[in-house]
C-alpha cells in the first residue's frame, strides 16, 4: 500500500463514541473479544497517521506507519481502562517511541530528530509530577509551551510553529524559508534545547 492509498483509507475511519468505546474495551479486556480488539485498533489508526505526519516526506514513511501501528497494538494490549486515563494519551507515547526508534535507525544517528523527543519529555515530566489527571491540565502545559516559544529567536520560532502547531513537513518549511533542510533541522535542534531549559524551570515551580 502506498501513502496516498493509506490516507484514503484513514479518511474512511469513523471515530468511536465514548459509550461504544467503553463497551469495546470491556468486551476485549474482560471477555477477550478479538473482534472488539480489532475495532479499537482500526478506530485509532488516525492517531498513528497524526504521529507519522511530520515525517511524511521521507521515502520510508510506510515503514514508519507500520512501526507506529505496532506501537498502537502494543498499547491496546497493555492499556488498563480502569486507570481512567484517556487511551489516546496512553497510546501516543508508545506509537511515537516506535516511530522515532525506526526513524533514528534509518537516519543512522543523523540529527534529523522531530519535536517529539522534546514534547514527550514535557509530558513525562508532567506525568511524574501530577499524573495528568485530565485533558485540561495537558492543555495548560501546551499553552505554556506556546508562551515560551514566543521568547525564541524568530527563525527558530518559525520552525517550531510550522512543525508543531501547523503540522508542516520540515522540507516544506525549508522551502518557505528558502534555506536547506539541514539548516531547518539545526534551527529545530537549537529551539528544542532552549525550550527544554525554559520548561524545566517552569516545571520545578508548578504544583
Amino acid at each position: 500500500m502506498q501513502l496516498r492509498e493509506y490516507m484514503a483509507e484513514i479518511q474512511k475511519v469513523i471515530l468511536l463514541e465514548p459509550e461504544k468505546e467503553a463497551k469495546l474495551w470491556k468486551a476485549y479486556k474482560i471477555n477477550n473479544d478479538k473482534n472488539a480488539r480489532c475495532e479499537i485498533i482500526e478506530s485509532y489508526q488516525p492517531l498513528v497517521f497524526k504521529c507519522v505526519k511530520p515525517f511524511s516526506h521521507v521515502e520510508f514513511v510506510m515503514d514508519l506507519i507500520q512501526e507506529g501501528t505496532v506501537g498502537l497494538i502494543e498499547a491496546v494490549e497493555r492499556y488498563d481502562p480502569g486507570k481512567k486515563v484517556a487511551f489516546s494519551l496512553y497510546a501516543v507515547h508508545r506509537i511515537k517511541g516506535r516511530i522515532l526508534n525506526y526513524f533514528d535507525k534509518e537516519c543512522k544517528g543523523a540529527k534529523c530528530c522531530s519535536l517529539y523527543d522534546f514534547f514527550d519529555d514535557i509530558i513525562v515530566i508532567a506525568d511524574d509530577k501530577i499524573n495528568i489527571q485530565n485533558q485540561a491540565e495537558k492543555n495548560f502545559l501546551q499553552g505554556q509551551i506556546r508562551k515560551e516559544m514566543l521568547r525564541l529567536p524568530v527563525k527558530e520560532r518559525v520552525v517550531l510553529d510550522g512543525v508543531y502547531l501547523k503540522d508542516k513537513a520540515p522540507q516544506e518549511i525549508a522551502d518557505i524559508m528558502n534555506v536547506s533542510l539541514s539548516h531547518v533541522y539545526r534551527l529545530q535542534k537549537n529551539a528544542v534545547r532552549r525550550l527544554r531549559g525554559m520548561m524545566a524551570k517552569f516545571m520545578q515551580h508548578w504544583h
